[in-house]
């Protein structure tokens, strides 16, 4: 299978520029190569939010679903626990899983539910027009902050890292290559992945310059330790406009998983037996 093979008859609306069409080609890329690599695509279920990021279903050949406003994780959760087969991938903005779906995002996280979700975080609430998000630094100026919002951002990554995911990484929409690979690894990771993408929105909240002068990506570090992890994540506040920024793996370790639980007590659920000596290693 090609990349292109996956492509569908859909207008594209994205404005010039947008660091979507980054995501878009290399979730095509890495797709098409896990098809040929065994892993057929008829077993992905693409989940998207609203927002500019919810777009990419239309675009993609793929089987997929359109959630309501913050909720692409639980309609992620019930396709995983109804069929473990299947690979779940969520996209969802920055607005999307930080704002309206925060309590979900955290609560896959907990549970590491072996899905993967794929954070579009241009710090922007694009299709409204330019509204600040979780992530716009302190100052934003948007529509609904003119005078610029008063509010610190919060650091996804380490919101993550507290929470529970397994997996945790974050890429640059100028940088394809790094995307491919880092999607490829979340979604072959057993447990709840977190790919954080620095999605740059040109016509609300142009970081191009910004984001080509600071990132860098960190080699060699320890997957396994959550301390190094957390040093690593910290390095960025998301309201520095200096500091350089990360891009790469920053953490991935085992651990019990909510689907497999969930798996072994469905014949119980099924005899109405109790399912709390089943339950008691995952947690």
């Amino acid at each position: 299978m090609k990349p292109q093979d996956l492509s569908t008859t859909a207008r594209n609306t994205w404005c010039p520029g947008c660091g979507n069409f980054s995501i878009l080609n290399a979730i095509k890329a890495v797709l098409a190569r896990m098809d040929e690599e065994g892993f057929p695509v008829e077993n992905t279920v693409l989940v998207s939010g609203i927002g500019c990021h919810g777009k990419i279903v239309d675009y993609l050949d793929v089987n997929s679903f359109y959630s309501i406003h913050g909720r692409t994780i639980p309609v992620a959760t019930g396709i995983k626990l109804a069929n473990p087969d299947l690979n779940v991938i969520c996209f969802s903005g920055d607005g999307d899983s930080l704002a309206e779906g925060m309590d979900h995002l955290i609560f896959a996280a907990k549970r590491n539910i072996d899905i993967t979700l794929i954070l579009h975080d241009n710090r922007v609430y694009g299709l409204t027009t330019g509204q600040y998000t979780p992530t716009s630094p302190t100052g934003f100026r948007g529509k609904s902050t003119p005078e610029g919002s008063i509010e610190r951002p919060l650091n996804p990554l380490d919101l993550m890292l507290s929470a529970g995911a397994t997996f945790i990484a974050r890429g640059y929409s100028h940088g394809i290559e790094q995307l491919q690979t880092l999607f490829k690894e979340a979604i072959l990771h057993k447990g709840f992945s977190f790919v954080d993408v620095l999605q740059v929105c040109v016509s609300y909240f142009n970081m191009y310059e910004s984001y080509n002068r600071r990132t860098y990506s960190v080699e060699g570090n320890d997957a396994a330790s959550f301390d190094q992890a957390q040093e690593i994540i910290r390095r960025w506040s998301y309201d520095d406009s200096e500091s350089p920024i990360p891009l790469g793996k920053f953490y991935q370790i085992d651990a019990p998983r909510f689907d497999q639980a969930y798996s072994q007590t469905k014949p119980l659920l099924a005899r109405g037996d109790k399912i709390g000596s089943k339950l008691e290693s995952f947690i």
